[in-house]
Protein backbone atom coordinates (compact mmCIF):
# COMPACT_ATOMS: atom_id res chain seq x y z
CA UNK A 1 0.00 0.00 0.00
CA UNK A 2 0.99 3.36 -0.35
CA UNK A 3 -0.47 7.02 0.14
CA UNK A 4 -0.26 10.41 -2.04
CA UNK A 5 -0.57 14.08 -1.01
CA UNK A 6 -2.91 15.19 -3.25
CA UNK A 7 -4.64 18.80 -2.98
CA UNK A 8 -7.87 20.41 -4.84
CA UNK A 9 -9.53 23.35 -5.59
CA UNK A 10 -13.29 23.91 -4.05
CA UNK A 11 -15.50 26.10 -5.92
CA UNK A 12 -14.29 29.26 -4.29
CA UNK A 13 -10.86 28.89 -5.46
CA UNK A 14 -9.73 27.24 -1.65
CA UNK A 15 -7.43 24.72 -1.93
CA UNK A 16 -8.47 21.47 0.01
CA UNK A 17 -5.33 18.73 1.50
CA UNK A 18 -6.70 15.43 0.68
CA UNK A 19 -4.42 12.26 0.21
CA UNK A 20 -5.22 9.15 -1.55
CA UNK A 21 -4.20 5.32 -0.10
CA UNK A 22 -3.61 3.24 -2.68
CA UNK A 23 -3.59 -0.61 -2.68
CA UNK A 24 -0.72 -2.33 -3.75
CA UNK A 25 -2.54 -3.64 -7.06
CA UNK A 26 -5.19 -1.80 -9.21
CA UNK A 27 -7.98 -0.71 -7.27
CA UNK A 28 -11.52 -2.22 -7.41
CA UNK A 29 -12.83 1.01 -7.09
CA UNK A 30 -11.85 4.29 -5.88
CA UNK A 31 -13.95 5.71 -2.48
CA UNK A 32 -14.10 9.32 -0.81
CA UNK A 33 -14.61 9.49 2.67
CA UNK A 34 -16.19 11.95 4.09
CA UNK A 35 -15.23 13.03 8.08
CA UNK A 36 -17.51 14.33 10.70
CA UNK A 37 -18.19 17.70 12.14
CA UNK A 38 -14.99 19.82 12.65
CA UNK A 39 -12.67 16.92 12.40
CA UNK A 40 -10.68 16.04 9.86
CA UNK A 41 -8.89 13.17 7.43
CA UNK A 42 -6.24 12.51 9.96
CA UNK A 43 -9.09 11.42 12.64
CA UNK A 44 -7.87 7.40 14.15
CA UNK A 45 -10.66 5.79 13.25
CA UNK A 46 -11.03 7.45 9.50
CA UNK A 47 -7.67 6.52 9.34
CA UNK A 48 -8.11 2.99 10.24
CA UNK A 49 -11.23 2.18 8.01
CA UNK A 50 -8.94 4.03 5.04
CA UNK A 51 -6.45 1.63 5.64
CA UNK A 52 -8.86 -1.47 6.09
CA UNK A 53 -10.40 -0.67 2.77
CA UNK A 54 -7.13 -0.09 1.08
CA UNK A 55 -5.98 -3.87 2.26
CA UNK A 56 -9.31 -5.09 0.44
CA UNK A 57 -8.39 -3.06 -2.54
CA UNK A 58 -10.17 0.00 -2.68
CA UNK A 59 -8.87 3.53 -2.68
CA UNK A 60 -9.34 6.03 -0.79
CA UNK A 61 -9.52 9.82 -0.91
CA UNK A 62 -9.47 11.54 2.07
CA UNK A 63 -9.59 15.39 2.35
CA UNK A 64 -10.50 18.34 5.01
CA UNK A 65 -13.58 20.61 4.14
CA UNK A 66 -12.69 23.79 3.89
CA UNK A 67 -11.57 25.73 6.64
CA UNK A 68 -10.78 22.45 8.27
CA UNK A 69 -7.42 20.43 9.20
CA UNK A 70 -5.06 21.50 6.62
CA UNK A 71 -7.47 23.02 3.99
CA UNK A 72 -7.57 26.60 3.43
CA UNK A 73 -10.53 29.10 3.59
CA UNK A 74 -12.05 29.96 6.74
CA UNK A 75 -14.59 27.45 8.48
CA UNK A 76 -16.41 30.45 9.54
CA UNK A 77 -17.86 30.62 5.99
CA UNK A 78 -18.71 27.10 5.58
CA UNK A 79 -21.70 25.01 5.65
CA UNK A 80 -23.82 22.04 5.28
CA UNK A 81 -24.17 23.13 1.73
CA UNK A 82 -20.25 24.01 0.73
CA UNK A 83 -19.51 20.62 2.20
CA UNK A 84 -21.36 18.69 -0.12
CA UNK A 85 -19.84 21.40 -2.70
CA UNK A 86 -16.59 20.00 -1.34
CA UNK A 87 -17.35 16.18 -2.13
CA UNK A 88 -18.54 16.93 -5.79
CA UNK A 89 -15.05 19.23 -6.22
CA UNK A 90 -13.68 15.79 -4.47
CA UNK A 91 -15.05 13.38 -7.41
CA UNK A 92 -14.09 15.87 -9.86
CA UNK A 93 -10.76 15.67 -8.98
CA UNK A 94 -10.78 11.78 -9.06
CA UNK A 95 -12.37 11.34 -12.14
CA UNK A 96 -10.01 13.82 -14.11
CA UNK A 97 -6.66 12.12 -12.13
CA UNK A 98 -7.40 8.93 -11.39
CA UNK A 99 -10.74 7.07 -11.49
CA UNK A 100 -14.35 8.01 -11.16
CA UNK A 101 -15.54 7.11 -7.48
CA UNK A 102 -18.13 4.21 -6.80
CA UNK A 103 -17.92 4.37 -3.34
CA UNK A 104 -18.93 7.25 -0.52
CA UNK A 105 -17.93 6.91 2.74
CA UNK A 106 -19.72 9.44 5.63
CA UNK A 107 -18.91 9.43 9.31
CA UNK A 108 -21.27 11.46 11.83
CA UNK A 109 -22.45 14.70 9.58
CA UNK A 110 -20.29 13.78 6.40
CA UNK A 111 -22.56 10.79 6.52
CA UNK A 112 -25.57 12.96 5.88
CA UNK A 113 -23.43 15.13 3.61
CA UNK A 114 -22.39 11.65 1.43
CA UNK A 115 -26.22 10.75 1.79
CA UNK A 116 -27.18 14.31 0.05
CA UNK A 117 -24.34 14.59 -2.46
CA UNK A 118 -24.72 10.91 -3.92
CA UNK A 119 -27.67 11.13 -6.38
CA UNK A 120 -25.61 13.73 -7.90
CA UNK A 121 -22.38 12.17 -8.64
CA UNK A 122 -23.49 9.85 -11.65
CA UNK A 123 -20.22 7.14 -11.30
CA UNK A 124 -21.73 6.01 -7.20
CA UNK A 125 -22.92 3.37 -7.25
CA UNK A 126 -22.86 2.67 -3.27
CA UNK A 127 -22.85 4.88 0.07
CA UNK A 128 -21.90 3.78 3.85
CA UNK A 129 -22.54 5.46 6.66
CA UNK A 130 -21.46 5.45 10.04
CA UNK A 131 -23.03 7.31 13.11
CA UNK A 132 -25.18 9.73 10.77
CA UNK A 133 -27.98 12.38 11.94
CA UNK A 134 -31.01 11.66 9.70
CA UNK A 135 -31.00 15.39 9.54
CA UNK A 136 -28.41 18.28 9.45
CA UNK A 137 -29.84 20.41 12.15
CA UNK A 138 -28.96 17.32 13.98
CA UNK A 139 -25.61 19.36 15.41
CA UNK A 140 -27.36 22.57 16.70
CA UNK A 141 -27.36 20.71 19.72
CA UNK A 142 -23.62 21.08 19.57
CA UNK A 143 -23.31 24.62 19.72
CA UNK A 144 -26.99 25.49 21.50
CA UNK A 145 -24.60 27.56 24.16
CA UNK A 146 -23.91 30.04 21.11
CA UNK A 147 -27.72 29.86 19.54
CA UNK A 148 -29.01 32.82 20.85
CA UNK A 149 -25.59 35.08 20.87
CA UNK A 150 -26.22 33.88 17.25
CA UNK A 151 -30.08 35.15 16.90
CA UNK A 152 -29.08 38.43 18.02
CA UNK A 153 -25.34 39.09 16.80
CA UNK A 154 -25.32 36.91 13.47
CA UNK A 155 -22.23 34.70 15.19
CA UNK A 156 -20.46 33.45 18.08
CA UNK A 157 -17.73 31.51 19.12
CA UNK A 158 -18.63 28.05 19.99
CA UNK A 159 -16.64 25.49 21.81
CA UNK A 160 -16.90 21.80 20.44
CA UNK A 161 -14.99 19.09 21.65
CA UNK A 162 -12.06 21.58 23.34
CA UNK A 163 -11.66 23.39 20.34
CA UNK A 164 -13.60 27.44 19.81
CA UNK A 165 -14.97 27.84 16.48
CA UNK A 166 -16.91 30.70 15.09
CA UNK A 167 -20.46 29.79 13.96
CA UNK A 168 -22.81 32.13 11.94
CA UNK A 169 -25.90 32.20 11.12
CA UNK A 170 -25.87 31.45 7.89
CA UNK A 171 -24.71 28.06 9.02
CA UNK A 172 -27.55 27.68 10.79
CA UNK A 173 -29.78 28.66 8.66
CA UNK A 174 -28.40 26.56 5.78
CA UNK A 175 -28.69 23.13 8.22
CA UNK A 176 -32.24 24.33 8.47
CA UNK A 177 -33.10 24.64 5.20
CA UNK A 178 -31.20 21.00 4.28
CA UNK A 179 -33.60 18.05 3.88
CA UNK A 180 -32.15 14.21 3.04
CA UNK A 181 -35.60 12.53 2.53
CA UNK A 182 -35.43 14.02 -1.54
CA UNK A 183 -31.65 13.02 -1.75
CA UNK A 184 -32.42 9.35 -0.65
CA UNK A 185 -35.45 9.16 -2.68
CA UNK A 186 -33.70 10.22 -5.62
CA UNK A 187 -30.70 7.81 -4.84
CA UNK A 188 -31.44 4.28 -6.31
CA UNK A 189 -28.15 2.42 -5.55
CA UNK A 190 -26.72 0.56 -2.31
CA UNK A 191 -26.74 2.47 0.83
CA UNK A 192 -25.34 0.54 4.06
CA UNK A 193 -26.58 2.40 7.69
CA UNK A 194 -23.89 1.37 10.25
CA UNK A 195 -24.64 2.84 13.94
CA UNK A 196 -24.10 1.94 17.18
CA UNK A 197 -27.61 1.36 19.96
CA UNK A 198 -24.92 3.15 22.42
CA UNK A 199 -24.20 6.45 20.07
CA UNK A 200 -25.17 9.08 23.02
CA UNK A 201 -23.72 12.11 20.23
CA UNK A 202 -26.08 10.80 17.44
CA UNK A 203 -28.79 8.59 19.00
CA UNK A 204 -30.00 4.83 16.66
CA UNK A 205 -33.12 6.23 15.93
CA UNK A 206 -31.35 8.55 13.41
CA UNK A 207 -30.23 5.35 11.34
CA UNK A 208 -33.58 4.09 11.48
CA UNK A 209 -35.09 7.17 9.98
CA UNK A 210 -32.51 7.02 7.35
CA UNK A 211 -33.33 3.05 6.49
CA UNK A 212 -36.87 4.08 6.09
CA UNK A 213 -36.61 7.12 4.21
CA UNK A 214 -33.74 4.94 1.44
CA UNK A 215 -34.32 2.71 -1.41
CA UNK A 216 -33.53 -0.55 -1.85
CA UNK A 217 -31.26 -2.60 -1.85
CA UNK A 218 -30.17 -1.20 1.57
CA UNK A 219 -28.69 -2.44 4.50
CA UNK A 220 -27.79 -2.03 8.59
CA UNK A 221 -25.00 -3.30 10.30
CA UNK A 222 -25.29 -2.43 14.24
CA UNK A 223 -22.25 -1.46 15.80
CA UNK A 224 -22.75 -2.54 18.79
CA UNK A 225 -20.61 -1.55 22.32
CA UNK A 226 -19.06 1.26 20.42
CA UNK A 227 -19.08 5.02 20.97
CA UNK A 228 -19.55 7.83 18.33
CA UNK A 229 -15.74 8.53 17.55
CA UNK A 230 -15.39 4.43 17.20
CA UNK A 231 -12.52 5.31 20.02
CA UNK A 232 -11.91 1.66 20.44
CA UNK A 233 -9.58 0.38 17.41
CA UNK A 234 -11.05 -2.88 17.02
CA UNK A 235 -14.45 -1.15 16.27
CA UNK A 236 -13.17 0.99 13.55
CA UNK A 237 -11.28 -1.80 11.87
CA UNK A 238 -14.91 -3.91 11.77
CA UNK A 239 -16.51 -0.73 10.18
CA UNK A 240 -13.46 -1.19 7.38
CA UNK A 241 -13.94 -5.03 7.31
CA UNK A 242 -17.85 -4.64 6.89
CA UNK A 243 -17.69 -1.37 4.36
CA UNK A 244 -15.38 -3.54 2.10
CA UNK A 245 -16.95 -6.63 2.16
CA UNK A 246 -20.64 -5.23 1.38
CA UNK A 247 -19.54 -2.78 -1.22
CA UNK A 248 -17.84 -6.16 -2.89
CA UNK A 249 -21.21 -6.88 -4.31
CA UNK A 250 -21.95 -4.01 -5.82
CA UNK A 251 -18.66 -2.19 -7.11
CA UNK A 252 -17.16 -4.97 -9.16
Amino acid sequence: MRTEKVHFKNRDGFELDARIELPATEPTAYAIFAHCFTCNKNLTAVRNISKTLTAKNIAVLLFDFTGLGASEGDFADTNFSSNIADLFCAADFLKSNYQAPKLLIGYSLGGAAVLSAASEINSIKAVATIGAPSSAAHVTHLVKSGLSEIEEKGRAEVNIGGRTFTIKKQFIDDIEANSLKSHLQNFHHSVLIMHSPEDRIVGIENAAEIYSLANHPKSFISLSGADHLLSDPKDSEYVGEAIASWAKRYLN
